[in-house]
């Protein structure tokens, strides 16, 4: 990565703010990191959180990571991409009003969220679900637009 590329902190939490489709990678022993993409939340300054159900492969593996990795891009030239890592900092149940709706909702749109969290069983089906909560320390970004400055 090149310093002229760079994001500054602001344009970094910046772009981790916005609704983009995330992917985390987890360590697992014996194997490869489990990558899979994620919907998570994110202000600048702050924690990041996801949720995702206690019992899955994934919820079972946080439960037991130090730390885990995000890598958020953009999907179109010039691309930027910001990549964080940092220890998980909490696990608690998730709020279907205070969590997963908002989740669905910077997602979707507000009525198509709310269809979302209705048709998949709303606060009864997500009763094994929990909040994730990671606190960035390492950042790597790139912004490839700062290259091209001029032309």
């Amino acid at each position: 990565m090149s310093p002229k590329t760079a994001m500054t902190k602001q344009e970094r939490e910046a772009f981790l703010a916005e609704p983009r489709v995330g992917v985390i990678s987890i360590a697992e022993a014996g194997r490869g990191p489990l990558t899979v993409p994620i919907w998570y939340g994110y202000e600048p300054g702050g924690e990041l959180w996801l949720v995702t159900e206690r019992g899955s492969r994934k919820g079972r593996l946080l439960e037991r990571a130090a730390r885990l990795s995000l890598c958020v891009q953009s999907e179109t030239p010039p691309y930027k991409y910001v990549s964080v890592e940092g220890p998980v900092v909490g696990i608690e149940s998730s709020d279907v009003e205070k969590h997963e709706r908002p989740l669905a909702r910077r997602y979707l749109g507000r009525e198509r969220g709310d269809r979302y969290i209705e048709t998949s069983g709303g606060a009864d089906a997500r009763s094994d679900s929990v909040r994730v909560r990671i606190r960035p320390e390492r950042w790597l970004s790139v912004d490839y637009a700062k290259d091209f400055v001029g032309l």
